[in-house]
């Protein structure tokens, strides 16, 4: 026994640190890898350090669109840094915990799930991802914890609940500028539909665009599917060319479009492909190469905005992160400083009070576009049309409700 206790008390001693290291909490914006598993739900409120208000964000920081993730975490952290150093908000400074969803609904309930019960957050932020999003939206509506996506443009997201809010455009107004843009601009007359038969949000998009196309006096020749994750798309490329479109709408993830991009020009479609902002990452670039240049997406943003507040917020980014942000990273940034807005407006920390000063938020400046949030909690709001260029993306217009 004398010579086991040694091995035994060490075995402890490690058992101990383990535990400990566990429960420590991540700091304030760096990632938690590690989704919550379901758990009851909580009423969210006020963390335990009195003079820190504790924000939430679930989002994909690995997996297919990791970008979109990242870039939001990095616009939700500029807004709270400024917020910080301008005083933070009623007397308190702004923090955030940040989880990865790992692009998969089930990971961002867990993760939400976390963020009510153990971390106690007042806001959550997030996801990017429309699938993800409503994973999410009925966890925080369930328990009272308001809940702002920056960039989930499918409708069915904010009708979750009176919790749920966006800060950006929904599908039908998107689906409805390029089927415009289709006609009006590119002047097409029959065009081809590739969507994600997965994705509640390319489906929305598909449904949309189509119908509109249709309805200013297009032809939609075939509307072909495929599943996030595939990697071979060209037998239903093949299918679309027999119908000799002239262009082809493809509203899905920046992951799949640069390959099927590259793929359609292999089978010899020449036409412009159109989508929406799911497009937007400088992956795009990387893995459409050169079958990518001369299509068109949808988006919230354009960097080319001369406005001086946009070209601020462009410059404080690249300082800060060193690059151009994209329209998730705006949208990020907008989503946090109309949380920040609303909670120093709020009577109080409680939800129903943080919910109530978000749903009165009018005519905010955002980066992205004047954000205006209608009585279904969507934000009201122009959309701009992007042609991508070599390695870069052009604007083309804007096209308002």
């Amino acid at each position: 026994m004398r010579r086991l206790a040694p091995m035994l008390l060490a075995a402890l001693a490690v058992m101990a640190a383990a535990c400990e290291k566990k429960t420590q909490p991540t700091p304030s914006g760096e990632a938690g890898t590690q989704a919550a598993q379901g758990q009851p739900a909580g009423t969210g409120g006020t963390p335990a350090n009195a003079d820190t208000i504790l924000l939430g964000q679930v989002g994909a920081l690995t997996g297919g669109q990791a970008t979109f993730g990242i870039s939001t975490r990095n616009g939700i952290e500029l807004a709270l840094k400024e917020a910080n150093a301008a005083g933070g908000v009623k007397g308190k400074k702004l923090a955030v915990k940040v989880y990865d969803n790992q692009s998969k609904p089930e990971e961002a309930a867990q993760a939400t799930t976390r963020l009510i019960t153990q971390d106690k957050v007042v806001l959550i932020l997030g996801d990017v991802a429309s699938s993800n999003s409503l994973a999410m939206a009925e966890k925080a509506q369930a328990a009272g914890v308001p809940m702002i996506t920056p960039s989930s443009t499918n409708t069915t997201v904010t009708q979750k609940g009176d919790y749920i809010f966006r800060v950006c455009f929904i599908d039908p107004f998107q689906g409805f500028v390029m089927a415009k843009f289709a006609r009006d601009e590119l002047k097409l007359g029959k065009v081809a539909v590739l969507q994600d038969n997965k994705s509640a949000y390319s489906i929305d998009l598909s449904d949309v665009f189509t119908r509109k196309f249709k309805e200013m006096g297009g032809m939609v020749a075939t509307t072909e599917s495929y599943s996030q994750g595939d990697t071979d798309y060209r037998a239903q490329l093949t299918a679309i060319k027999k119908t000799q479109p002239d262009g082809i709408y493809v509203p899905g993830y920046y992951s799949e479009v640069g390959v099927i991009a590259r793929q359609a020009r292999e089978v010899g479609l020449k036409v412009p492909l159109m989508g929406g902002d799911g497009w937007d990452s400088e992956k795009l670039f990387e893995l459409g190469g050169s079958a990518i240049t001369g299509s068109y997406f949808s988006n919230h943003y354009s960097p080319d905005n001369p406005d001086a507040r946009v070209q601020k917020f462009i410059a404080d980014y690249k300082a800060t992160y060193g690059g151009v942000p994209d329209a998730l990273a705006a949208l990020g940034y907008d989503a946090a400083r109309v949380a920040i807005e609303a909670l120093q407006r709020a009577k109080d920390l409680s939800g129903p009070a943080v919910r109530d000063a978000i749903a009165q938020t009018k005519d905010f400046p955002g980066v992205a576009g004047t954000v205006t949030l209608d009585e279904k909690r969507n934000a009201v709001k122009s959309a701009v049309v992007l042609k991508v260029g070599d390695g870069k993306t052009q604007y083309v217009t804007t096209i308002s409700p």
